[in-house]
């Protein structure tokens, strides 16, 4: 089967391409060779392609840049999605467009379920709940929306790495702690994708790792489990701060833990906690 991943210099594409199943033909496409808001490039290489299915893993994901660039976020989120959807439905080819928990306003204290209401905050989080509109409204059961949180890899810019970087060079550090989440490792989201195409899921669905924690737990976590194996070699102290004590252009859900208990049962894959997919992670960038 012939696939075709955008995104593919991303941390969601590098994990797909580096795990991809025996029997499939990936096509990786990144900005340089396909740039998903032109409509007449994005038919053309579908059409010579040829796929089977897509895998959206394109994205505009600078949440506070695209306050200040809402054209670009819409092109790339919004009209990127609606290119691939109409370029999906020409060939008759399966969509998976991976959208995230910035729909959601994060004023709940229960987990999200895929059918809850939406109500982004920002631009990112309107504009990829236009994209996921726009490609259930072209594709209708052809198509899986599948949201994620907080993603991260031993490839590319991310929390982690910042986290890393921030706990080798500062003297103290101090992250926020009253917005809750689930982290992500983008190499299980990868296999989850490749089991969602095997199993030809679709519809809305939410995928992260399993557990709950703040981005203060978080980081006292990467630094824990980076000095066990090494990777850091003194603890810094790390205090929790309101997000009012850091203040950025775009507002974040203070909540957004997604329900994925209906994707795992539907993919019959095994919950894996995030601090153990965080040591998973962090032992890469050991080898």
């Amino acid at each position: 089967m012939k696939v075709l991943i955008t995104g593919a210099n991303g941390q969601l594409g590098w994990e797909l391409a580096r795990s991809v199943p025996a029997g499939v033909d990936a096509v990786l496409a990144g900005r340089s060779e396909l740039d998903i808001s032109d409509r007449d490039a994005v038919l053309g290489f579908v059409d010579r392609h040829r796929p089977r299915a897509i895998v959206n893993a394109a994205a505009y994901t600078a949440v506070d840049k695209s306050e200040h660039e809402p054209e670009l976020a819409h092109a790339v989120n919004a009209t990127g999605a609606a290119n691939l959807a109409a370029a999906a439905k020409a060939q008759g080819a399966a969509l998976i467009q991976i959208s995230t928990d910035f729909v959601f306003d994060g004023t709940r204290a229960t987990p999200y379920a895929p059918d809850a209401a939406t109500a982004p905050l920002g631009v990112y989080g309107r504009t990829k709940l236009a994209g996921e509109q726009a490609v259930l409204d072209t594709l209708g059961d052809q198509a899986l929306i599948l949201r994620t949180a907080w993603v991260y890899s031993s490839h590319g810019h991310n929390f982690v790495k910042t986290m890393l970087r921030l706990m080798a060079e500062k003297p103290e550090l101090g992250i926020v702690a009253d917005q809750v989440g689930t982290p992500t490792w983008a190499g299980g989201l990868a296999q989850a994708v490749w089991r969602a195409l095997d199993t030809c899921l679709t519809g809305v669905h939410h995928w992260t790792d399993a557990g709950v924690t703040s981005w203060y737990d978080f980081a006292v976590a990467i630094q824990e489990e980076s000095q066990a194996i090494g990777l850091l070699r003194n603890a810094i102290p790390i205090r929790p701060i309101r997000s009012e004590d850091y203040p950025t252009p775009a507002r974040r859900p203070a909540y957004s833990v997604l329900n994925k208990h209906p994707t795992w049962s539907a993919l019959d894959v095994p919950a894996t906690h995030w601090r153990a997919a965080l040591r998973r992670m962090l032992n890469e960038l050991t080898t």
